[in-house]
């Protein structure tokens, strides 16, 4: 049996899709923080079969809550304080997100004015489509990578 410590003070990404922590991970940046990261992979799930897990040491603040809520929605989000559960958030899937994708329009503004900060709108919460601010081009890659 695996055993991965308890946390302090942290969070825990529970419900992951199999496979597809490390992704999160790079997606996350939780790469550049200076904290600790366990990352499970494979996990034994009642719900899902087999899921992924990550925890990591360090305030929810460091979390971009709209990257996660973009890569899966049906991710859980735990959040510990003194070695307990806090609060469980759920995620949903932002308005608007900022420089997490580019756009593939060749007559976007984006292409030319490399500064810009690439902003995709949900155009459509039903479908989960989500379409540049600036030209209105359709994001057509797979959100769960």
């Amino acid at each position: 049996m695996l055993n991965v410590g308890a946390l302090r003070e942290g969070f825990v990404l529970d419900h992951i899709k199999a496979g597809k922590a490390m992704t999160i991970y790079h997606d996350l940046k939780l790469d550049k923080l200076d904290c600790t990261v366990a990352i499970i992979k494979n996990a034994r799930s009642n719900k899902m079969g087999k899921k992924d897990i990550i925890k990591v040491e360090c305030p929810i603040d460091n979390l971009d809550l709209n990257v996660l809520g973009f890569i899966d929605h049906n991710i859980t989000v735990n959040i510990i304080k003194d070695g307990e559960i806090v609060e469980k958030r759920e995620l949903h899937l932002p308005k608007e997100i900022v420089n997490v994708i580019r756009c593939k329009n060749p007559r976007c503004i984006t292409s030319i004015e490399q500064e810009l900060d690439q902003i995709f709108v949900l155009a459509d919460p039903e479908k989960e489509v989500y379409r540049c601010k600036y030209c209105e081009e359709k994001y057509r890659g797979n959100r769960n990578k």
